[in-house]
């Protein structure tokens, strides 16, 4: 089988982890290298990005696209995970909430918020993942960081449960954030459902099953569910390069300036990201700098 680079858009299920969907897609595709562009929990579903082979290469670009997410809050239990599959650690009264205080209070965690990451959570801490360190029982500190939330939208309010839909910056944790939420209220909360929505451009209505993919295979059409390395990263620049230039990026070389001509504004802020390509090929990334081009990614 021919070796493809790019990207699958998967609608993962709930219950598979997202490093055990890559080992799925990589029997299916193939493929000798495949990775994932953020992680979702082993009980979230939803849109996950499957890269392939060179695809790989666009993990930072992608990830660090918007997030789309609905999710579904339980009022008055708090549990170690912040969601569905953890343990009970606290229980709250509920009171008499309405569905104009949810939505009032929700509105606080719109704009840029620092949160503290779950303990439950892939990220990276004194060189291990802390979910090692939570299965453990040590206990260790995440730092606090900044995230963006662009929109908070309360769907329904059925107590106990309220459903939200949340736009977001890459690296927001919706567990955590319906937990802080949770405590805002004076309820406590913990995640029941969450389903990723979309990733950038790229929505869950669009994406592939496991299953779907398994009869594409079967059917000898995985190639046309595979979007080329191209077509990745919609809303990034684009530049055309010639033959020659496509050379020298490939050699390794800074380029200036006027090797790309006037296709790039003035006004383009110096460290802004551009796809460098041929014809329908993907040749590089580059980054604006004060001379020139940085060179940041080479496809070949």
């Amino acid at each position: 089988m021919e070796q493809k680079d790019g990207i699958i858009i998967v609608d993962k299920e709930s219950g598979p982890s997202s490093s055990r969907m890559v080992e799925t897609i990589k029997g299916l595709v193939g493929a000798k290298k495949v990775g994932h562009a953020g992680t979702l929990d082993p009980f979230a579903s939803g849109i996950l990005i499957i890269l392939l082979n060179q695809g790989t290469k666009l993990s930072p670009y992608v990830m660090a696209q918007d997030k789309i997410y609905r999710a579904a809050l339980r009022l008055g239990i708090e549990t170690d995970t912040q969601d569905i599959t953890g343990r009970i650690i606290r229980t709250r009264g509920i009171g008499k909430l309405d569905q104009k205080t949810i939505e009032e209070k929700s509105q606080d965690f719109v704009g840029v918020i620092k949160q503290v990451p779950p303990l439950y959570s892939a990220v990276h801490c004194q060189g291990r993942r802390a979910y090692e360190f939570a299965r453990e029982g040590v206990d260790v500190e995440l730092k606090e960081r900044e995230v963006r939330i662009t929109y908070i939208q309360v769907l329904s309010v059925d107590l106990p449960t309220i459903w939200i839909e949340v736009g977001c910056s890459s690296g927001t944790y919706i567990r955590t954030m319906a937990a802080d939420l949770g405590n805002c209220l004076g309820t406590g909360a913990h995640v029941t459902f969450l389903r990723r929505l979309q990733s950038g451009a790229f929505h869950v209505d669009n994406a592939h099953t496991v299953a779907q993919l398994a009869h594409y295979r079967s059917d000898r059409k995985m190639d046309e569910v595979i979007i080329p390395l191209k077509e990745a990263l919609e809303g990034m620049g684009e530049v055309e390069v010639s033959d020659a230039v496509a050379r020298k990026i490939r050699s390794g070389q800074k380029l200036r300036r006027d090797e790309i001509g006037n296709q790039v504004p003035l006004s383009s802020p110096r460290g802004s990201s551009l796809k460098a390509v041929m014809r329908e090929e993907l040749v590089a990334i580059l980054e604006e700098a004060r001379d020139g081009y940085t060179i940041r990614r080479v496809f070949t």
